[in-house]
């Protein structure tokens, strides 16, 4: 199958490193016109020029805005107004007892989680409705489906893009417009890396540790090691394109097996 994205524009929010970076250098790939994403002027610039590097003919456009406020997506629009292709990637985690969670991390886990991506699919889809085309992608998961006792409040807002990606595909049925959402498996990625040495313990190498953690936390594995952005990022990619013009309303799963069920 060949992937062509030829003329079509896609923001791919938290896209400076992990598995929007990732997305974000498929797409490029693939001929698309990307808007690379994030907070700061250096990152989205260091991620700009890593991409160039292995794609020197990508049409790329730097896109400085915290999109988990208003006004940040405001001047992520402004910047990149004429989105066909929209990958609400941006999300944060972190290890928490339950019970020591407090008001203002639950808010903060929603606000970035799930806000950022539905004010921004609010914006943009009525655009891609009127064009008759467009796709909307939201990247969830395993701990939408099974979630981990030591972040609740990530599980939440996981669990809350698959209803989200839902109620706006329902939206845009009929308008050759599809939204979906992607549910990762345990990936490995730098906050990964810190995340799984703060449970297993900093001592041991990274391969030691990576087989400890799938083996002590996540044993339900049936990957049995943690996925590469890379692998996530080939199925937005294909959700991205016209070959996947059937597939809307999904949690499509690219977890390693990790998510003991026939159906999400």
């Amino acid at each position: 199958m060949r992937i062509d994205l030829t003329g079509r524009t896609a923001l791919v929010t938290g896209s400076t490193q992990g598995i929007g970076l990732a997305i974000a250098r498929d797409l490029a790939g693939a001929g698309a016109r990307v808007g690379v994403n994030g907070r700061s002027v250096e990152s989205v610039g260091r991620a700009v020029a890593e991409l160039r590097a292995d794609l020197p003919d990508a049409e790329l456009a730097e896109v400085v805005a915290d999109v988990a406020t208003e006004g940040g997506a405001d001047a992520a629009l402004a910047a990149l107004p004429d989105v066909d292709v929209l990958v609400n990637n941006l999300g944060i985690f972190e290890s928490r007892p339950p019970l020591e969670i407090t008001d203002e991390e639950w808010r903060r886990f929603f606000e970035v989680n799930v806000l950022a991506g539905v004010r921004l699919t609010r914006a943009l889809l009525p655009r891609m409705t009127a064009q008759g085309w467009g796709r909307v992608l939201f990247v969830a998961s395993d701990s939408a489906v099974v979630v981990p006792a030591e972040m609740i409040h990530y599980g939440m807002s996981k669990t809350a893009l698959l209803a989200v990606s839902r109620g706006f595909a329902k939206a845009a049925a009929g308008t050759g417009v599809t939204v979906n959402s992607v549910i990762a498996g345990p990936t490995h990625t730098g906050g990964v890396e810190e995340f799984v040495h703060s449970l297993v313990g900093d001592e041991l190498p990274w391969d030691e540790a990576q087989r400890a953690f799938m083996r002590e936390h996540r044993p339900q594995s049936l990957l049995q090691r943690l996925i590469e952005p890379e692998e996530i990022a080939h199925m937005v990619a294909y959700l991205s394109s016209p070959l996947a013009s059937a597939t809307t309303g999904g949690a499509v799963r690219v977890d390693g097996g990790y998510v003991d069920a026939i159906l999400p």
